[in-house]
């Protein structure tokens, strides 16, 4: 195509500083009469391309074209950068290339201060396959079938239509039509067991899901807590809730307040704070907190 030909020869051109239209035409497999039309459409278009005559003569580009005729201003261009090494995290998706590109392109040297990888420590191969597998279901709009189990302790056989991949809150979750529920749903993408794409397509379907909402809508709603936590838990505080709802005291503890899930999970939520932390209210709350310790006591004990 013309159009990735001529941004190619803009890109050799700022690499290499010059060239004859006999060596682009080599690189390109085409005339050097097509590639003389190019440059003439290139200088047309504003891009400051000029020819030298003569023995050692050839086909330059400006030195400082970028500065002067990018459109983009230097924080859109590192925003653009930023965006694609976060989507290189995932296997498959080699974007070095045009990251090699664009860092000419922005003239951009100093690109190495990030690195961005979404799969959990000690999982990275299974997570990134997975990742690439629903990647692959979405863009091709075939459907999957999946285990899942949900904080009531239930697991069920999922079929649903995958629709977009989503990541917010120290996760990634898929957003999807689930043919069991007839109903859009969000999965947390860790919980998704012996997953496969299937060959049943959903193009042409018009299925547009909502926006991800983490903490809702559930069955049994959301219970407004008030917790303190010890001024060793600092770091799972700070972790797991906002900062406009966290206190901290003149003791060095937090009172944290919360809205959750009023579900089983909550209580194992909870639980994984050991004696770090106290439930202030709802009483309700903290006696069933306590029958879940007696719980885990009593089987601890007859094992």
């Amino acid at each position: 195509m013309q159009i990735n030909r001529l941004f190619g020869i803009v890109y050799i051109l700022m690499n290499q500083k010059m060239a004859t239209a006999k060596e682009l035409a080599a690189h390109f497999e085409v005339s050097n009469r097509t590639i003389l039309r190019d440059i003439e459409v290139l200088s047309q278009a504003g891009i400051p391309i000029y020819t030298t005559p003569g023995k050692g003569g050839g086909i330059s580009i400006l030195d400082n074209f970028i500065l002067n005729k990018t459109a983009i201003s230097d924080e859109e261009q590192n925003q653009i950068l930023f965006a694609l090494q976060s989507l290189g995290s995932a296997e498959h998706m080699d974007v070095a290339d045009i990251l090699s590109r664009l860092q000419t392109l922005f003239d951009k040297t100093d690109t190495n201060w990030i690195e961005v990888d979404f799969s959990r420590w000690g999982n990275t191969k299974q997570d990134k396959e997975k990742f690439e597998l629903l990647k692959t279901a979405v863009i091709k709009k075939l459907a999957i079938s999946f285990t899942y189990p949900n904080s009531n302790g239930e697991t069920t056989v999922r079929t649903v239509y995958p629709l977009k991949l989503v990541f917010k809150s120290k996760a990634w979750y898929l957003q999807a039509y689930c043919k069991l529920r007839q109903d859009y749903r969000t999965f947390k993408i860790n919980r998704i067991l012996t997953l496969e794409i299937l060959s049943e397509s959903f193009a042409g379907q018009d299925l547009e899901p909502p926006p991800i909402l983490l903490f809702g809508p559930f069955p049994s709603g959301l219970v407004h807590l008030t917790l303190n936590f010890t001024s060793q838990s600092a770091y799972r505080v700070f972790d797991e809730f906002d900062m406009e709802n966290i206190l901290q005291n003149s003791d060095g503890s937090f009172t944290v307040t919360a809205d959750l899930p009023d579900d089983k999970w909550l209580y194992s939520f909870l639980l994984s704070f050991g004696t770090s932390v106290q439930i202030i209210s709802p009483q309700r709350i903290k006696q069933n907190l306590i029958n879940e310790v007696e719980k885990l006591r009593k089987a601890l004990t007859e094992t």
